[in-house]
């Protein structure tokens, strides 16, 4: 069976099995209640399901599948796979056949008990981004404004601060429209209409203060707005090699290309760590580093979970909340 319209597996809805009280010229067409079907699941999921049955399919499984037939999947992948790829897979086989009414095969005792034991076996520990520190920051920014004006580095400059200090994931900043820009005497307050951890669009808020022109991503963003002449749309647009602007937004993947190349400019040993998760990490556990508090730090990054943030801020407080590096000042005056 191939694979199914996004969410994957869900089946067409009937409107004849919709209420006909009265009600006839309410009832929603095929097309209308899949298209809410499809947004109730977003894009980059549906994505990565899709991706989990075609690579069950090639290997030779068939949906509706049984426990066994995930027994010998798992199995096969288990040296060559990471353990969380194979829990997104079985996630994405066991949603099919939720969505078709079909009892669900991942749920059963032996698939997943061989599951632990993968897990047990060669789970190795989640490689994270390298938390681009204050000093990074300024690093990078000092290497740009070192360049020749051009329209890249106005651009480059504006997205390295505003990305930082405004905890940015790299879907939201290339989403920013200059309409999502409200401009206060304090300094700028960027709109999210939706992001990852706001799916129902309620829209999320990120305050920017004026600070000094050197470190000021309000202010970078102001550069970049005038010297581009961008008046409306997406405000972080793509630059070709002859420095003419765009009219379509940056790719988000070109951020995490913007870092590494940087990253290499400014010498940094830790090329292949960066991505565009660094400026998460970075702004979080630098603000742990200077004993920001934990709400600030949570509602800068948006975070909805508070395990995540405490996470980030036990990370930044390694050296300075320590306890061996009071027992060691403590030895030194003994000695």
């Amino acid at each position: 069976m191939g694979i199914q319209p996004s969410p994957p597996g869900i089946p067409p809805l009937k409107t004849s099995s919709l209420s006909t009280t009265g009600q006839a010229d309410a009832l929603l067409s095929e097309e209308d209640i899949q298209k809410y079907l499809r947004a109730a699941t977003s894009d980059s999921t549906r994505k990565a399901y899709r991706s989990a049955i075609r690579q069950f399919e090639r290997w030779g499984g068939r949906l509706p599948t049984d426990g066994r037939s995930l027994v010998s999947y798992l199995m096969s992948r288990a040296d060559k796979l990471n353990p969380r790829t194979l829990d997104l897979h079985l996630t994405a086989i066991g949603q099919w056949h939720l969505y078709q009414g079909i009892p669900n095969p991942v749920t059963e005792p032996l698939v997943q008990k061989t599951m632990r034991g993968i897990r047990r076996t060669h789970g190795k520990p989640k490689q994270k981004a390298k938390a681009l520190s204050l000093q990074h920051i300024a690093t990078m920014a000092n290497q740009l404004r070192s360049q020749p004006d051009s329209n890249k580095k106005a651009r480059d400059l504006a997205l390295i601060l505003i990305g930082f200090f405004g905890a940015f994931r790299r879907s939201e900043l290339v989403a920013i429209q200059v309409e999502d820009l409200v401009w206060e005497e304090e300094g700028l307050i960027v709109r999210l209409p939706k992001s990852k951890t706001d799916q129902n669009g309620q829209g999320i808020m990120r305050a920017l203060p004026f600070g000094k022109p050197e470190s000021c991503p309000a202010q970078a963003l102001k550069t970049w707005l005038k010297v581009s002449g961008i008046v409306r749309g997406p405000v972080f647009r793509a630059v070709n090699r002859w420095d003419t602007v765009q009219d379509r937004q940056l790719n988000p993947t070109a951020i995490n290309d913007l870092l590494k190349k940087l990253g290499a400019d400014c010498g940094f040993d830790f090329i292949n760590e960066l991505s565009s998760h660094s400026f998460r990490r970075g702004l979080s556990t630098s603000a742990a580093r200077e004993k920001v508090g934990f709400e600030l730090i949570k509602k800068q990054g948006g975070w909805k979970s508070d395990a995540t943030v405490w996470e980030y801020i036990e990370e930044g407080q390694r050296f300075t909340e320590n306890a061996s590096a009071i027992l060691m000042k403590k030895m030194a005056e003994l000695l």
